[in-house]
Order: structure tokens, then sequence, then C-alpha cells
């Protein structure tokens, strides 16, 4: 959990010994990437998920690394919410990382003059989600999140309206939204975790 009190933690204890993490937001974003992979197999993406967040050369059985991954994966990326945005509370997805990286990344130069390319490798997973759900609503990337979200007006002469709305939400709408992905990895770990 974010909070402005404590420093985050970068570090994680596997059989009584303390390992670095690497929690930038593009690791994180190339473990999402990895668990679309459909080329590796579920126990593939564990041992290389496991490469990618623990900084060590210490070997460990599958089990452990297992263990390390969903607790990673349930403690520091998955977070509780509804998107952090303004749609009345509802829990449907609006946005996707991977889909619209563009406009999160003309976003953040415009609203904080973050070049996220520079941030690679730096900027921590929970301070990028801050930041992206603290975007303004003239940015590009709450522009779309505001189509994806916006109810077809109703009442007589709104047919232009809706036309033209129907036609936006059609160009951006999200192809596979968070939801789905978290429910993939739920679905893996309980999957790996009745194999072991």
């Amino acid at each position: 959990m974010f909070t402005l009190t404590d420093q985050l933690e970068d570090e994680i204890e596997i059989e009584g010994k303390i390992y670095p993490l690497d929690l930038a937001f593009d690791t994180v974003l190339r473990f999402f990437d990895l668990m679309d992979d459909e080329t590796f197999f579920d126990h593939e993406k564990i041992n290389i998920a496991f490469k990618m967040f623990v900084d060590t050369d210490d070997e460990f059985d599958f089990n452990t690394k297992y263990r390390a991954v969903k607790t990673i994966v349930e403690t520091f990326i998955i977070r509780d919410e509804s998107n952090d945005s303004d749609d009345g509370g509802t829990s449907k997805q609006l946005y996707d990382l991977k889909q619209d990286a563009e406009y999160i990344y003309a976003s953040f130069l415009q609203e904080y003059g973050i070049d996220l390319i520079d941030q690679q490798g730096k900027l921590r997973w929970e301070k990028f989600l801050a930041l992206l759900s603290g975007l303004r609503d003239n940015t590009r990337f709450k522009e779309i999140v505001g189509i994806r979200a916006a109810e077809l007006p109703r009442g007589k002469g709104m047919e232009e309206e809706r036309k033209r709305l129907r036609k936006l939400k059609r160009i951006y709408a999200l192809k596979k939204d968070q939801k789905t992905k978290e429910a993939e990895l739920d679905a893996m770990f309980n999957m790996l975790a009745g194999g072991r």
C-alpha cells in the first residue's frame, strides 16, 4: 500500500535471507507482457518472473520461486482498485497499460514533464500508479478514459452525438483489460498451486 509515511519496500525475505527487489514500473510492465506470452509454459513464466524481480544469483527450487513471485504480485503489483477513476465507483476497467502506452507516455510528459523512457529502471511501480491516477482530465490518456466511461446521451436530438460517441468508443475500445489479466494471473497461480 502506498503511503507518504513509510518507505517503499525494496527487499524480500526468502528462506531467511534478504534479497533486493526490482519493482521499477517497466519491470512490472514486462512481467505483464510475460504473462500474456503464450510461447512460455506457466512454470517457465514463474522462473523468468523470479529473475526479473529478485536480484540474486542464488539457486532456489521451483516452489520457493513460485511463493516469492506470488508474494511479490499480491503485495506490490496487484492493487485493489476500481481504476482510480471518477466513474461513479463502478469496477469497469477503463484502461490497459499496454494498449494505452502511447497516451500514458504523452500524458506523463505533458502533466509532469516526466519522460517514462528515461525513467525505466528508476521509477517505482507504486509511484507510477500514483502519478497515473493523478493525471488531469486535459491529458490525452484521461480524455480517452473519459470516452470509454461516457454514457451514450439519450433523448431527442442527440442522434448525432450518440453516433459520434459510438464511433469514438469503437476506436478506443479495449482489447483486453487489466481485470482480465489479473484473473488470468490468479488462475495461473491456482493451477500451479494445484500441481505442486
